[in-house]
């Protein structure tokens, strides 16, 4: 039965249209998107399905009113063509594929909006506009590795065991990235060396602050590291959707806004991924439950250590919490050219009743990269390097790609 009223809210949600008077067919699609994919797939699969589905939606009413460089393809599109019918019909096109169980609500969803346009010659055309433009950005899409089974191998010895859990995202050190040259082109370099003083204190810092029970914590800081359990979409695109909405950007300028965050946050996981597997460093968890074998004569066991809550299920550095939200902060910098930003709210399902605002981005990225400290899943230099990771990612993603076409021409 719980099952039951959960889709039925689901199916509810997605055939309800936005009530905020600035928001418009981006916004809305992205929320709808947000939760389909949310409870349904990983993050790392979750941000790709946001970057096709994002991209598609910019291709499609940028080929109706073509204002910037196109990200794959641009197709020759009447001028009336309805671009709220173009972008409403590849974002449905483009769920419906790559999430096919959530096929029938989606269908659903896109037939209400499309009822709620004026019927006609625009409509339809927009319609197929949408519809021509997912196909070729999904087939675009289609091999870029994401689909590949996990084959990570835990590392063992005959007989001994080892936890049996399946990881997370080890596929998506091959996936094409959406704006990066390739997945390691922002690899940073190795975790510090056991050894050393700064292992130590980070080391002792989240071996106490970090600690399920910690008595050092401060109740804002168990708050930030409870509300900062929120991954995925729903904890990045909530505040995009309110900057455009709060700008009241166009049509247009609210699928680029989108799409470059959206193919920012993919590459910021591929390229994280990437890092983690590559060094596939211990988590506070391990390492404290093993301070005695680390050589470091400044850390001691701790044998029932545990954090706030359960490891994510992929290995410690960098941390991508914060290469995903520096991203974020980094793309909306770029394109509103300040730290400053309106008034963001976000709720986290993990504190209910509570809300989070912000109106500066560095506050909001030092928010998520501290939390994961208190939450005992990433040391502060884990958190420090995830952040530089992220700067670069948003900032070459707004630099190189979905380029205004007066911008490009007169270099």
């Amino acid at each position: 039965m719980r099952k039951n009223v959960g889709t039925m809210l689901l199916t509810a949600m997605l055939a309800t249209p936005i009530v905020a008077a600035s928001a418009n067919v981006i916004t809305d699609w992205d929320e709808k998107a947000v939760a389909t994919v949310q409870t349904r797939v990983a993050p790392p699969a979750a941000y790709r399905i946001m970057a096709i589905l994002h991209l598609a939606m910019f291709d499609a009413v940028n080929s109706i009113e073509p204002h910037y460089k196109p990200y794959k393809t641009s197709i020759s599109a009447p001028a009336e063509a309805s671009k709220e019918a173009a972008a409403a019909a590849a974002a449905g096109a483009v769920l419906m594929k790559l999430v096919p169980d959530a096929a029938g609500d989606t269908k659903t969803a896109l037939e209400t909006y499309l009822a709620g346009l004026p019927d006609g010659e625009a409509k339809a055309n927009g319609v197929k506009i949408g519809e021509e433009v997912a196909a070729k950005i999904v087939e675009a899409r289609a091999n870029d590795g994401a689909s590949a089974r996990e084959a990570y191998r835990p590392r063992t010895r005959p007989g001994a065991y080892v936890p049996t859990a399946i990881v997370v995202g080890v596929q998506y050190v091959k996936v094409t990235p959406f704006t990066m040259t390739s997945p390691s082109q922002f690899r940073p370099k190795p975790p510090i060396a056991l050894n050393s003083q700064q292992w130590a204190r980070d080391y002792n810092e989240i071996k106490e602050l970090g600690e399920k029970n910690s008595t050092k914590r401060t109740a804002r800081e168990t708050e930030d590291a409870r509300f900062w359990l929120l991954t995925g979409p729903r904890a990045t695109h909530p505040l995009e959707r309110q900057i455009a909405v709060s700008k009241g950007m166009s049509v247009v300028d609210t699928a680029r806004f989108l799409a470059l965050l959206s193919a920012a946050e993919e590459d910021a996981i591929i390229s994280v991924m990437d890092a983690k597997y590559t060094y596939e460093f211990w988590r506070p968890f391990t390492a404290i439950r093993n301070g005695d074998i680390d050589g470091n004569p400044a850390t001691e066991r701790q044998a029932d250590w545990l954090p706030i809550d359960n490891t994510p299920l992929h290995p410690e550095y960098p941390c991508a919490h914060c290469i995903v939200s520096s991203a974020v902060a980094a793309t909306i910098k770029a394109v509103l050219g300040s730290d400053e930003i309106p008034e963001l709210a976000l709720t986290s399902p993990f504190v209910p009743g509570v809300t989070h605002r912000f109106t500066n981005l560095t506050a909001y990225t030092d928010e998520v990269a501290t939390a994961r400290i208190l939450a005992g899943f990433h040391y502060r230099f884990s958190t420090i390097v995830g952040q530089e990771m992220g700067r670069k990612i948003g900032a070459q993603a707004a630099a190189t790609v979905m380029r205004p076409i007066q911008a490009a021409s007169a270099r």
